[in-house]
């Protein structure tokens, strides 16, 4: 009986016959390490079919599902003992995690921070080694999402900063600081570890009198966003998110990349990759939308009245 590896993609059970070893692979193989935010990967199989792979015919997918607490590296290790001819990641901890694993198999990052200050490329123009893709300017964005909550919060002085513990945001942390002292406003800053210390961040944040909280930005606060969006409402704190999608889910304010456009975009560094360009040639590309959301029922819920210049520069708003 022919060995063959079970994956799931888009909701669907795929079963694709990988060849034994020696032989060729009868098409090229994408290995995926998903850190719960599927649509992003959605995105990209979109982008790959847009530009001619079509799944099961001239282009396969391996998922690996990387929830919190998962042995990240054990499943970098399961993508490179099938010998993928391509990793699709997001996150510098998934990308790092990568690279330790192989320095051969080319490497696209679909979302992530400043990926020269981690270490991962030599420079975004000529990035070397085996890693390319996408950097979503999260430094700048930081920045401005502090700038944002002042706008929107009268009196604003205090903020309550979550950051996820595995998630690299030196420099996000840095620009939330400068834009804070610039403000002359004070930082609580809370590491979150797992899904039962989101309430107690949130206890903690009342407890200290803070006016609002800033959620930096990280893959294991999307994948939880009901329950952040549901706690910031509970204890009546204003929260600004890095995605619409937490004010699409009830909460108040988000400003940030268009993460399903920056998926669909990373499928030509993996096309350009499979015609034989070497990753390392291939700059790092920058977002190009962006999205500032605002949920009027959440605003309006916690007694807040939007200055009207807010929402005139609103991309999206929800009622």
């Amino acid at each position: 009986m022919r060995r063959r590896e079970f994956f799931t993609l888009a909701g669907a059970a795929i079963m694709w016959p990988l060849a034994s070893a020696g032989q060729p692979k009868p098409m090229p193989v994408i290995g995926i390490l998903d850190p719960d935010v599927s649509f992003i990967f959605d995105a990209f199989v979109e982008g790959m079919r847009d530009l001619g792979y079509v799944e099961g015919r001239n282009i396969a997918y391996v998922r690996k599902l990387v929830p919190a607490g998962s042995s990240i590296p054990s499943l970098v290790a399961e993508l490179v003992d099938l010998k993928v001819d391509v990793i699709v990641t997001v996150s510098v901890a998934l990308i790092d995690a990568a690279r330790r694993a192989t320095t051969s198999i080319p490497i696209v990052s679909l979302v992530t921070g400043d990926p020269v200050a981690a270490g991962q490329v030599d420079s975004i123009g000529h990035p070397g080694g085996n890693v390319t893709g996408l950097s979503m300017q999260n430094d700048d964005l930081s920045a401005k999402r502090v700038e944002l909550l002042f706008e929107m919060v009268p009196n604003l002085k205090d903020i309550s900063v979550f950051r996820y513990f595995e998630y690299y945001e030196g420099g996000a942390w840095r620009a939330t600081e400068q834009a804070a002292q610039r403000l002359g406003l004070r930082l609580h800053p809370a590491q979150l570890r797992a899904l039962d210390s989101f309430e107690p961040a949130f206890q903690e944040a009342a407890a200290a009198h803070v006016e609002a909280v800033d959620v930096l930005s990280a893959p294991f606060f999307y994948a939880n966003r009901k329950r952040l969006v549901q706690l910031a409402a509970k204890y009546r704190l204003p929260a600004i998110y890095d995605s619409a999608d937490f004010v699409r889910s009830g909460g108040l304010m988000s400003d940030g990349v268009v993460f399903t456009d920056m998926g669909r975009r990373g499928a030509s560094f993996v096309d350009k990759i499979l015609k034989g360009a070497n990753p390392g040639d291939l700059p790092i590309e920058q977002p190009t939308k962006f999205e500032l959301a605002i949920n009027l029922k959440a605003a309006h819920a916690l007694g807040l009245n939007l200055p009207p210049t807010l929402l005139a520069r609103a991309d999206v708003l929800i009622e």
